[in-house]
């Protein structure tokens, strides 16, 4: 059995801890995460596989996006082969158009067998009307073509060309 704490990532705090079997699927936990915080599970979603601080890796999709089958979907993965120790994290992110953004976070795994898996065992916070807008930003690199300005080819600066003579 699996405890897992699933984070949705919002200003206010909104926590669910549930159990699960440990040989469930992800595409399960989908469905368990999206009923534990209030949703249809209609939407798109994927996991994707994260270090300790959070940063994001490997995609595992709901569906198998491959044109030869083998590749990687929430149906392959089981999660006690995915996430096999406590502190394994996965990010969590349904309806791409709205961007819900969970972080999932193995807290403790048991030897104990429940009858009645899946279940909330904690409720923390209400979900937002609306996802929090994510902002994208990336690292700022070091030019090394120097600025607009320095754009020049074999026939001059750009702006000085005249495009109406032909």
């Amino acid at each position: 059995m699996y405890k897992i704490r699933v984070i949705l990532d919002t200003k206010k705090d909104v926590i669910r801890t549930i159990l699960v079997d440990d040989n469930i699927n992800l595409e399960n936990l989908h469905k368990i995460i999206t009923q534990a915080f209030g949703f249809k599970g209609q939407e798109m979603a994927s996991f994707y596989r994260t270090d300790d601080e959070w940063t994001q890796g490997e995609e595992i999709p709901l569906f198998n996006m491959a044109e030869a089958g083998e590749e990687i979907s929430m149906k392959t993965c089981i999660l006690n082969e995915t996430l096999p120790e406590e502190n394994n994290k996965l990010i969590y992110v349904y309806d791409f158009l709205n961007m819900w953004t969970f972080y999932v976070d193995i807290i403790e795994i048991s030897s104990e067998k429940r009858e009645n898996l899946p279940q909330t065992i904690l409720s923390v916070g209400e979900i937002p009307e609306q996802a929090p807008e994510k902002e994208f930003i990336a690292e700022k690199l070091d030019s090394e073509f120097g600025d607009e300005e320095d754009i020049d080819d074999e026939f001059g600066h750009f702006d000085d060309f005249d495009y109406n003579e032909y």
